[in-house]
């Protein structure tokens, strides 16, 4: 473990050279990849640090244990000994995660997209729930969570809800929300008291950085139109409102959420470079997924993922048959126990493709 933390440690000089360099720094894609990557490796440097320690404290300690003309020293050597015996397997089992090959992608923030689907009212409302879910989980991690654009749902929620969330790691964080979330529940309409099964689609798009995608103006065709959300007069009566059809292949985006027609290209303009990233991105993971049978990951995104069961308090995710009765605090943002579970399974699935390498 030490040879291969060594190895590390030497890319990570190099990358520390690198990103002081003038011709790095004036490379913005270059920059911007070398500072993940540099962050990437500190990370493990530091472990390297504690792993170096514990492994010299197992051979001090054995020296002395060996040696035994100290009885107070030798006691103490016993328990040093046991302590960093105890620390070393768990040290060893979290570098070999950390040293699994991360996913480009995981470090960019992300374009969330939920879509009402089957259940009518009741599933407009659904997928309201499941934005306030988002915004409060992204909250909490101290990310940035922007309305892009939306379509109200007649009796509450959203037909379609469009936001971006930043922050550090947010695509590897909830790039499992991808998918369908189905809720069972009596809806407020509901006079009889029966439970409907409605649902909602999730899609969590990496957001593309200019140099992932290039577009070409010529290709894009611009309109402009009036608000229809809240947000005043000045938003309902100015041409304020962008919508963007990349012509090549027919994707539309459009946002409305800003006062500033300039504001509301750009952010429109994010949305269209990240669903054109995605559409490559999806080819790669059924490649990807046609080489291994990923339980968390397998590239179709019209899978039923989730379940939400209001009368159980229950939350059950169908990947990985995790199931939690704890469903008012899921609702309301705590989805932290589900993300871990998922990374879990995800990082297991890749320490095996890459058992050889340790």
């Amino acid at each position: 473990m030490i040879e291969k933390l060594n190895i590390v440690k030497q890319r990570f000089d190099e990358v520390n050279d690198l990103i002081i360099q003038p011709d790095i720094i004036s490379d913005q894609k270059r920059y911007v990849e070398l500072n993940k990557e540099y962050k990437d490796l500190k990370a493990l440097m530091d472990v390297r640090e504690k792993y170096i320690e514990l492994k010299e404290n197992v051979k001090e300690s054995e020296e002395i244990i060996a040696d035994g003309s100290d009885a107070e020293m030798t006691e103490m050597a016993k328990l040093q000994l046991d302590e960093a015996k105890s620390e070393l397997p768990k040290l060893d089992e979290k570098i070999r995660m950390m040293l699994v090959p991360k996913d480009p992608e995981d470090a960019k923030n992300v374009v969330m997209e939920i879509r009402a689907g089957a259940g009518g009212d009741e599933a407009s409302i659904f997928a309201g729930d499941l934005y306030k879910m988002y915004n409060k989980y992204a909250d909490g991690r101290g990310w940035k969570c922007n309305i892009v654009d939306y379509n109200e749902g007649t009796n509450g929620g959203f037909k379609e809800m469009i936001f971006e969330i930043s922050g550090e790691d947010v695509y590897g964080t909830l790039k499992f929300e991808a998918g369908v979330h189905r809720v069972q529940r009596v809806p407020q309409t509901e006079t009889q008291g029966r439970v409907h099964t409605s649902a909602a689609t999730v899609m969590v798009l990496p957001e593309a950085e200019e140099f992932d995608v290039e577009i070409n103006p010529k290709e894009v065709r611009v309109d402009f139109f009036c608000s229809s959300g809240p947000g005043g007069q000045s938003v309902n009566t100015t041409y304020s409102a962008v919508r963007l059809t990349h012509i090549p292949t027919g994707l539309v985006a459009q946002c409305q959420d800003q006062k500033s027609q300039h504001k509301n290209k750009e952010k429109a303009f994010r949305v269209l470079r990240s669903r054109l990233y995605d559409m490559e991105l999806a080819k790669k993971l059924e490649a990807d997924s046609a080489k291994r049978n990923s339980m968390v990951s397998s590239g179709d995104r019209s899978a039923k993922i989730r379940t939400y069961n209001y009368s159980q308090g229950r939350v059950t995710d169908h990947r990985i048959n995790l199931t939690l009765y704890d469903l008012s605090n899921i609702i309301n943002g705590d989805i932290q126990k589900i993300v871990d579970e998922l990374q879990l399974v995800e990082n297991t699935e890749k320490l095996k493709e890459n058992s050889d390498a340790f």
